[in-house]
């Protein structure tokens, strides 16, 4: 294949775009097939509304050299051959350390997506403090492909959420389900944290037991929906907003308001590298998640639920 690499400027740095052409997701739907070159111009127009949500984070990411249909690398070290300029931080795990990627600008980006990284998987805390949180994150994950029933959990999740005092925003996943996610005031450690969200979700799952669960065991869901809390714990990771998935059209987890729910239109792939844009400039965020909150108070009120 011919490689017509292509240079752009990105802030202080030069990033270079190899192999254009090459096709990361085939034709799927009628739709056209998607080359390298729209991944790198998806991300490039993207990055103002996503780096907020990178900046500071250590990251894992997605990577597909050869497209969708080839293997897929998660990668957590920084390879020796990344430009000095990218940042990097050390963080412990058992038995060592790990050197990994944090994406602070556009130009990193740029990069990553020149490195077939489809979808960056971030953590829930900072580099500053990355034994505290200032995310929680419910992973609402159906037993098909019923984005109803997803809608359905969304909603009660929601409201008990508002009912015990905390802000919570939704994503698409790109996938099947959606994220609710809380913003913290990042004074709560891991522990706390995921035995604040497992309290929440297993009251929620008691309440409706015919339509939610918390058990872990695939066998153990039946048809119902799975609360997941599972990544609100050290080192592990969720999909950024704005991460392109690793699936037939391109879908974009996206930022999603909560009058969007009601929309028949909407579902978890709804929005792909060619529309997720549009999402972006809405901004449904907007002030949600710079409202920290201690989970003190919730916990108290969740207690007398």
């Amino acid at each position: 294949m011919k490689d017509d690499a292509r240079t752009v400027r990105a802030g202080r740095h030069t990033v270079t775009l190899h192999r254009p052409e090459k096709t990361m997701f085939p034709a799927h739907g009628g739709g056209a097939a998607h080359t390298k070159a729209d991944l790198f111009d998806y991300y490039r127009s993207v990055a103002p509304f996503m780096l907020p949500h990178l900046r500071g984070r250590p990251l894992m990411l997605e990577r597909h050299p050869d497209g969708v249909e080839g293997p897929r690398f998660m990668q957590k070290d920084t390879p020796d051959h990344y430009p000095e300029w990218i940042t990097r931080v050390e963080v412990a795990k058992q038995g060592g350390t790990v050197d990994h990627t944090v994406c602070d600008d556009t130009a990193t980006l740029l990069f990553l997506a020149d490195q077939a990284c489809l979808t960056l998987h971030r953590w829930l805390s900072r580099t500053n403090r990355i034994d505290h949180p200032d995310r929680l994150v419910f992973d609402l994950d159906p037993a098909k492909d019923d984005f109803e029933a997803v809608r359905d959990a969304a909603r009660l999740l929601g409201g008990l959420l508002d009912d015990i005092g905390l802000p919570s925003a939704l994503m698409t996943t790109g996938s099947r389900g959606v994220h609710v996610v809380v913003p913290l005031n990042g004074r709560h450690d891991f522990d706390d944290v995921r035995s604040f969200a497992k309290d929440v979700a297993d009251t929620l799952a008691d309440a409706h037991p015919e339509r939610l669960t918390t058990a872990a065991r695939k066998e153990a869901r039946g048809d119902r929906l799975y609360l997941d809390v599972q990544r609100n714990a050290y080192a592990q990771t969720v999909v950024a907003p704005f991460s392109v998935r690793a699936k037939p059209g391109a879908p974009v987890a996206v930022p999603l308001a909560w009058e969007q729910l009601d929309d028949p239109a909407v579902h978890a792939g709804h929005w792909t590298i060619e529309n997720a844009l549009e999402q972006a400039h809405s901004d449904p965020w907007a002030g949600i998640l710079s409202r920290g909150r201690a989970l003190g108070p919730a916990r108290r009120k969740l207690d007398r639920t």
